[in-house]
């Protein structure tokens, strides 16, 4: 992303932190007259140990040389998480790294990736690349969510698919809660790599084209690895819980596992065989 985009998504990160903090929990009175949710900017600056002005600035997105010691007290200020500090390094600290854009092919999968694709045999998996583009599934993941070898290859974008296709919206349960999940990792890309304009076109063509994508994006949620349990209600096996576990590969290629493994303790994995067996 450019300067301003990425002054811009530091500004909306910041408030939107903000804004979910409770006064009570930090030793301010919640009071009647606060005309918005969470703290005021001098609350944050006065935790952070900081000016207000400075505090005032980076928050709207002014182009100042901030410091990591700096940075952290205002993480701490904002309770913000690993990832999330992260992700407010990304933008700050390394706003001036150079990242070379990945080619638009798919990245190709090494043979042991493959391998352990094909292992997983009921454990719906689908491999992706730092674009969130998909590059790799197996049969479970084709089975439960779509057969994705009939999508062309442009459109196998996992973000664009989960808010584009029915069948995703139809087999979540808690379709939101789903869909927050992919975009808190596909939002550490959008940190990490501010020398890749195609970030900006993407988010840009799917708040335009989604409302719910823009609703849900606007919230900042930044996490590399969640681990969430999703209900699917599939069309054919019936209600379905899995435990979703998102890996990083190890290597230059920059691809993740996201592995959803059957619930111990639940009828999830039969159903899944029955499913196999019978398709």
């Amino acid at each position: 992303m450019n300067d301003k985009n990425r002054l811009d998504a530091l500004s909306t990160f910041l408030k939107t932190k903000r804004a979910e903090l409770k006064p009570e929990s930090l030793g301010f009175p919640s009071g009647t007259r606060r005309r918005t949710p969470g703290l005021r900017r001098e609350e944050v600056a006065q935790l952070a140990g900081v000016s207000t002005t400075w505090y005032t600035w980076i928050e709207q997105g002014r182009d100042i040389k901030v410091s990591r010691s700096v940075l952290d007290c205002v993480a701490q200020a904002l309770c913000l998480n690993k990832d999330e500090r992260e992700y407010l390094y990304d933008l700050t600290i390394d706003a001036n790294s150079v990242t070379p854009p990945l080619k638009k092919d798919p990245s190709p999968i090494s043979s042991s990736l493959e391998k352990i694709l094909s292992d997983l045999t009921y454990c719906p998996t689908i491999v992706t690349d730092r674009y969130c583009q998909i590059v790799g599934w197996n049969t479970a993941a084709a089975h439960v969510f779509v057969d994705f070898a009939n999508i062309p290859e442009s459109q196998r974008n996992l973000i664009r698919l989960v808010f584009s296709q029915k069948e995703f919206k139809v087999l979540a349960v808690n379709w939101e809660h789903f869909a927050k999940g992919f975009l808190s990792i596909f939002r550490t890309y959008y940190g990490q790599y501010s020398g890749d304009e195609w970030y900006t076109a993407f988010i840009e063509e799917m708040s335009s084209t989604y409302p719910d994508f823009l609703e849900l994006w606007t919230q900042s949620q930044v996490s590399k690895a969640p681990e969430i349990m999703i209900e699917f209600r599939h069309a054919k096996a019936g209600k379905m819980l899995f435990d979703l576990t998102s890996l990083q590969v190890q290597g230059e290629t920059d691809l993740r596992c996201s592995i959803y493994t059957p619930m111990e303790g639940t009828t999830t994995e039969q159903k899944l065989k029955r499913l196999i067996a019978n398709t």
